[in-house]
């Protein structure tokens, strides 16, 4: 495992400090790396939230959302005292002036730190919270502010958000975060694709017969079904992690792994997709529901149930697009993503093309295609397909073998959580990770091209039963090109 190198001090402030990404993402990947010696003794994590919450109850909170995500080891518990010492809660309102005063003194006390601020909070406070900084005195030359996911609603509200936050950073240091870009698996799709000579020159329309994205969720909406209701699964997945897949498999070798150069080529695939029309809609998306069924033996409600009111919200949606550029004319890419199908699974496959001459006995069987599987979650590692003889003297059958590669069990590590590399990526300074505003503004024009679509079309709402694979619509849209998913789960 390569040697982790200690980033340098820093004030890293968390608005939404007491919520729940914060309790089940940035603290425990704050932690980890803590643990792991990535963190100098100087550094200070305050989290900010519109509650009044003592210190002492702050520190009990964090400390129980530890322990649900990481476990409660020997290990652990010595080391919860010195990540305690970091932790500072701030009652702060970024609407109200007046509620800045305390932020302010405790920044005041270090002016020579990294200064990082992320904004698990609702993208409506993006703006205030950057002018805030700006109206309290607050900058520092060379400071970092993330946005996490959403940002807007759609393209005019992106656009918006942008805007505000650019008032006040510059672009450079505005992170916009995708957790998907983190994952250690689609860090190795670039090497995978850069650094190899096998693949690269596969990687095209004359090889490639079509790609599938999925990404499966097991469980609902739960406690977010109000927040989802006005979002959806097109806005919530596809606008941001699936295009982002998209286009790193699409994307033209960079010149470097400059953080441009990788955002200059992503951004040409994005540009590259064919707008979505009310007759492609009909043929070429679909989008569902899922109603009451049962996920591993329990039974559990539907959508609507769940929401307690009619709703014509999507939780599943699939899709096949077209990278419309010298690479990949021809070559359809196939997308869906769902809450409440069988297992928690996301997956890239690159399905290529049958051998042009079949020189084998039609009784030994035909050759299968060969696929090339990159598993995102929950076990990451990569699996190619390959036809191989049957052993034995009986003849020269052909059976298909998978040639496997899991990370974890090559690499003989825990893999970090993609929030553990991204947060230290904005604590060094490194955007190459995070999208640049051309990216998530082209990315929700193309959506919101989609969303306009379905409504010219009054695009129908299938449903599906929670713990299958989603509507016969989607097992449909390959069908109807002689194609089927490759993987359920």
């Amino acid at each position: 495992m390569a040697k982790l190198i200690p980033v340098a001090p820093f004030d890293l402030i968390i608005f939404g400090g007491a919520g729940d990404l914060a309790m089940r993402k940035l603290l425990p990947a704050l932690f980890h790396r803590d643990r792991d010696g990535q963190i100098p003794p100087q550094s200070r994590i305050i989290a900010t939230g519109r509650k009044a919450i003592s210190r002492d109850a702050y520190l009990a909170l964090v400390h129980t959302a530890l322990a649900k995500s990481i476990g409660d080891t020997d290990a652990d518990r010595a080391h919860w005292q010195q990540f305690a010492a970091r932790l500072t809660y701030v009652e702060l309102d970024a609407r109200r002036p007046a509620s800045w005063n305390e932020l302010s003194g405790l920044l005041a006390e270090h002016t020579d730190r990294i200064r990082a601020i992320y904004l698990a909070t609702p993208p409506d406070l993006f703006g205030p919270v950057a002018a805030g900084f700006r109206e309290n005195a607050l900058m520092l030359p060379d400071m970092r502010i993330v946005l996490e996911k959403p940002v807007g609603h759609d393209y005019a509200s992106a656009r918006d958000i942008n805007d505000a936050v650019g008032a006040c950073f510059p672009e450079q240091q505005i992170f916009r975060i995708d957790h998907y870009l983190g994952k250690e698996t689609v860090q190795n799709l670039l090497a995978l694709r850069f650094g190899n000579a096998l693949f690269e020159p596969l990687w095209r329309r004359e090889v490639v017969d079509h790609v599938q994205i999925t990404v499966a969720e097991e469980l609902g909406v739960g406690n977010r079904v109000g927040f989802y209701d006005d979002v959806g699964a097109l806005r919530d997945m596809v606008q941001n992690h699936l295009m982002q897949l998209v286009c790193l498999v699409a994307m033209e070798p960079p010149a470097s792994l400059d953080d441009d150069a990788v955002r200059d080529e992503k951004l040409k695939v994005l540009r590259s997709l064919r707008p979505m029309t009310t007759m492609d809609v009909r043929e070429r998306t679909v989008r569902a529901q899922y109603r009451a069924g049962a996920i591993a033996g329990e039974a559990v409600p539907g959508y609507l149930d769940e929401l307690g009111k009619p709703s014509d919200t999507e939780t599943f949606v699939a899709l096949k697009l077209d990278v419309e550029n010298w690479r990949w004319s021809g070559v359809p890419f196939y997308l869906r993503t769902g809450k409440r199908l069988p297992v928690k699974h996301s997956e890239i496959v690159i399905q290529f093309k049958q051998v042009p001459h079949r020189v084998f006995d039609p009784a030994s069987h035909d050759p299968i295609p060969n696929r090339l599987s990159i598993l995102l979650q929950p076990d990451e590692g990569i699996k190619l397909r390959i036809m191989a003889k049957d052993p034995g003297p009986g003849g020269f059958n052909l059976r298909p073998v998978s040639l496997d590669l899991s990370f974890e069990q090559t690499f003989g590590v825990r893999y970090p959580d993609a929030y553990e590399r991204l947060l230290i990526e904005v604590l060094r300074g490194n955007p190459a990770l995070f999208m640049r505003r051309d990216e998530i503004e082209t990315a929700w024009q193309w959506t919101d091209g989609i969303l306009a679509s379905w409504q010219d079309a009054r695009q129908k709402m299938e449903t599906y039963m929670a713990g299958s694979w989603g509507p016969t619509a989607a097992a449909l849209l390959l069908d109807r090109d002689g194609r089927s998913w490759a993987s359920e789960g």
